[in-house]
Parts: C-alpha cells; sequence; structure tokens
C-alpha cells in the first residue's frame, strides 16, 4: 500500500544529488547537474526563511529521536523513531544544500518566522517556534525508561509535527521556488500521517 511515508522516500530519493549534499537540483525531478539556473529558481526570503527554520526545527526531531533509540520503548516507537531521523536527516542535508546554492548561510539563525508575517513580520526567538520541546521536557525524555519514554515520544514528536505542518502549510502558499513548495507539501503530508498513526499508537496498549 502507497502511504505518504513511502512517497516520500520515492520524493527523496528522486530529488538529485549535487556537489554540496543531497537534491541541490530540482526536486521530483533533474539532478543538479542539469544546466545552469535560471530565473525562476532564484530564491526568495520565503525560501531562505522557511529552509532556515525548518532545518532547525528538524534537528530537534533528530535530538529526540536519538533519545529514544535502542532503549526499551517498544517496537513500534523505534520504527517510528528511526523513520523520523534518517529521513529528516535527509532533508536536513537537502535545504542545508539549496541554502549553500544560494549563497545563504546554514548556521540556525537567532530569530525565526519572520518569512510567514509572524508578530507582524519581526519574528519569534527560534527556540520558540511552534512545536519545539522545552528543555525541561528533552531532559525528562532522556531520562525517564520504557513505555513512558515512548509515550512522552509520541506526545512530544506528534505537538513537534504539528508545529512544523503549520510552517510547512505556509511555505506552500508563499514559497517562490518551485522545489521548496514541493518539499513543503510532502511534509504537510508525510507529517499529518505520521501524526495519525502515533494518535493510533497513544490510544492503544501497544508494546
Amino acid at each position: 500500500m502507497t502511504t505518504p511515508v513511502t512517497t516520500r522516500r520515492r520524493f527523496l530519493l528522486t530529488a538529485g544529488v549535487g556537489t554540496v549534499g543531497l537534491a541541490t537540483g530540482f526536486v521530483g525531478g533533474a539532478a543538479a547537474a542539469s544546466g545552469p539556473s535560471t530565473p525562476a529558481d532564484e530564491p526568495t526570503g520565503v525560501d531562505v526563511g522557511f529552509c532556515t527554520d525548518m532545518t532547525a526545527h528538524h534537528l530537534q526531531a533528530l535530538a529526540m529521536c536519538q533519545r529514544v533509540l535502542g532503549s526499551d520503548t517498544g517496537d513500534p516507537v523505534q520504527a517510528a523513531a528511526t523513520e523520523v531521523l534518517q529521513t529528516q536527516a535527509i532533508e536536513i542535508g537537502m535545504m542545508r544544500a539549496w541554502l549553500t546554492d544560494w549563497g545563504e548561510s546554514t548556521a540556525p539563525q537567532e530569530t525565526a518566522m519572520a518569512w510567514m508575517g509572524t508578530t507582524d513580520g519581526a519574528g519569534m526567538p527560534t527556540e520558540m517556534m511552534p512545536g519545539l520541546a522545552s528543555d525541561a521536557e528533552m531532559r525528562e525524555l532522556g531520562t525517564v525508561d520504557g513505555i513512558a519514554k515512548g509515550r512522552l515520544w509520541l506526545e512530544l514528536m506528534r505537538a513537534h509535527h504539528l508545529g512544523g505542518v503549520e510552517m510547512a502549510e505556509a511555505a506552500i502558499d508563499l514559497a517562490g521556488s518551485d522545489k521548496v513548495r514541493r518539499l513543503a507539501q510532502v511534509q504537510v503530508d508525510v507529517q499529518t500521517y505520521e501524526i495519525g498513526q502515533y494518535d493510533l499508537l497513544l490510544a492503544s496498549d501497544y508494546r
């Protein structure tokens, strides 16, 4: 059965490989070596802001996965965390590659989401982006054990995905680059699907 997750895997595999990493070419089609950029490929502030902010958002997701992988959370959480770790790491490489190609910094910024018009375009501190777990929640995730750790991961990753979906939906509407809009649509589809899977696990007595 085809799910948004398998669609994302195909998307990432066909995104193209460039000299600085994954997917520096047109997403979902030609590779980076397909030829010189055209004006239609020039990034807007939204494209740059989205890739910068979503990279920072994804980095916390990787840290959350690293706190549970290899522990006794139950097989469903181990599988879910492995999926998030692998695919979001690839997406980070993709977005950083685009930023590098555009001559932009790949470093996290102190202010995020100005590209969305948040607080009248002033943005917000990066650590306050929607869906990010607090320092206390991350510490708790690193200290609890067993199924309690697994359920906490599901709850935190569910909230994390909701924040990511909010950002990606804005990029679909506002981004200037086709490849950024396509990536954002994949993120909306997959993370919405995964939220549904997390809800099923949280409502069950999984092991």
